[in-house]
């Protein structure tokens, strides 16, 4: 049986970008904007309309920058502080201060800012482990991919998994996607006592079930080949509401999930952004090989997240 395939879309980020451009543009601290890869991606995205950038970093650094780059940043609000570990400091106050509403990563170490983010007194930090997401446009899929976490949680146990299964699944609802289907991926298709990866996702399936993780549809294990396409699960003879239809990946552990993402973009021409999950604002975590779709796509995915938390109902 050979099932009929859905035309590839081609423009998945850009559409969420001119729905967040529809919107206000969301109140963002920016952490640390000292070089060109951080700055710019700032300027960029407040000249779409999307977001409303609060500069926090050392100012004559900043300026320098800005001079360096030909960028004008006369208009933005700009607060001048010591050295990095201070900005991230400040930024996370402006959140608990509800005076912005996410973060976007400048020129420092993610793992800088996200201490500051889980600082036992001073942070932003929920009950949830926080997660990375990657949205991929893949052109042989015929709708948004997420995988996660690729770049926060090494080796996730079972609760963490849990975490970052609900982080993706909320997410989903404040894209618009009432009922996302989670693919929770293994090397194999059965459980087996020697692949802990297997167990997990069978028990992650269990505790849908039983209301611990609400909001979606979730199979597994599944391989990757049953996951993302219908007639390789027909072909092993699974029968999955989730196959060919993913809307989550969920990975074993950070290696699988960040080359399963970095491949797709690297071989498969896939587009891509990214956010990090479960804090009390969404935080924009651009990467110095982002482009600007990629870096305008994760300023208008936080946008989302602030503007629509529960989604469409």
């Amino acid at each position: 049986m050979i099932l009929s395939e859905k035309p590839p879309i081609h423009n998945q980020l850009e559409f969420f970008i001119e729905e967040a451009v529809k919107a206000r543009p969301v109140r963002t601290a920016v952490v640390h904007p000292v070089e060109h890869n951080g700055l710019m991606g700032a300027v960029e995205a407040a000249e779409r309309g999307l977001i409303e950038p609060i500069l926090i970093g050392p100012e004559a650094r900043i300026k320098a920058a800005a001079e360096a780059n030909g960028l004008n940043i006369d208009g933005y609000e700009l607060i001048d502080v010591e050295h990095s570990h201070a900005a991230a400091e400040k930024s996370v106050s402006l959140v608990r201060e509800a005076k912005a509403e996410t973060l976007m990563k400048g020129d420092l170490g993610t793992s800088e800012l996200l201490s500051a983010v889980i600082h036992k007194t001073q942070g932003i930090r929920t009950e949830r482990r926080q997660s990375h997401i990657f949205v991929l446009d893949v052109p042989n899929y015929h709708k948004p991919l997420m995988i996660t976490d690729a770049a926060i949680n090494v080796t996730p146990d079972l609760n963490v998994k849990r975490d970052i299964v609900q982080n993706a699944i909320d997410f989903c609802h404040a894209l618009g996607i009432k009922q996302p289907k989670v693919a929770i991926l293994a090397a194999v298709e059965k459980v087996k006592a020697s692949m802990p990866s297997t167990i997990d996702a069978a028990a992650l399936c269990k505790m849908a079930d039983r209301g611990q993780i609400t909001g979606a549809i979730l199979d597994g294990p599944l391989a990757f080949d049953n996951a993302i396409s219908q007639q390789a699960a027909i072909d092993k003879h699974i029968t999955s509401p989730v196959s060919g239809d993913a809307d989550i990946l969920l990975a074993p552990d950070l290696e699988a999930a960040n080359m399963i993402a970095k491949q797709l973009i690297y071989l498969a021409d896939a587009k891509s952004a990214g956010i990090a999950l479960g804090a009390r604002a969404p935080i924009i975590l651009n990467s110095r090989s982002d482009g600007t779709l990629a870096r305008l796509a994760s300023c208008a995915l936080a946008s989302h997240m602030v503007l629509h938390p529960q989604g469409e109902k």
